[in-house]
């Protein structure tokens, strides 16, 4: 696993054409990756319908094959439980992030958290915060987790 992890980060530092830095592009996606896995996890159950998610959210976003994307979320495991708070990770995509960007970013955030169909009060409670944190407003936030809803519903029906 650490071997995929080390090739993946130099694929990506190959790709840049030069050294992968602490605030590069290539952390901005674990951090991304971080925050993803974070809401993923907060209810205990991290399944392979949630890690798919994940996968092709951040395929999407970031424009990473599947295998990319896939050891980008291995990654951004290995980061979550060794880390001990969420704020490396939001102060990150904060600073690097355009205000457009942290919107799509806490919309993909509740893409997670709904993608067991429930809304759990400690998932609430994380969105609450990480939009503050990466500065997103109550109703940029309140939009986004719409916008989400609505995908869903018309998913569905």
């Amino acid at each position: 696993m650490i071997n995929r992890i080390k090739s993946f980060l130099s694929g990506l530092k190959a790709r840049q054409g030069g050294p992968l830095e602490e605030d590069g592009d290539d952390q901005v996606r674990l951090c991304a990756a971080a925050l993803l896995v974070e809401v993923a996890w907060l209810d205990q159950d991290f399944d392979d319908g949630e890690r798919r998610h994940i996968v092709e959210l951040l395929g999407g976003r970031f424009g990473l094959t599947t295998e990319e994307a896939e050891t980008l979320v291995a990654a951004a495991e290995e980061k979550v439980h060794a880390a001990t708070q969420i704020l490396p990770f939001t102060r990150l995509i904060k600073d690097r992030f355009s205000h457009v960007e942290r919107i799509e970013m806490v919309e993909m955030l509740w893409q997670v958290v709904y993608a067991d169909g429930v809304l759990h009060d400690h998932e609430a409670a994380l969105m609450r915060q990480i939009g503050g944190l990466v500065y997103v407003s109550d109703q940029e936030r309140g939009a986004a987790r719409k916008r989400v809803l609505a995908r869903l519903k018309s998913s569905a029906g």
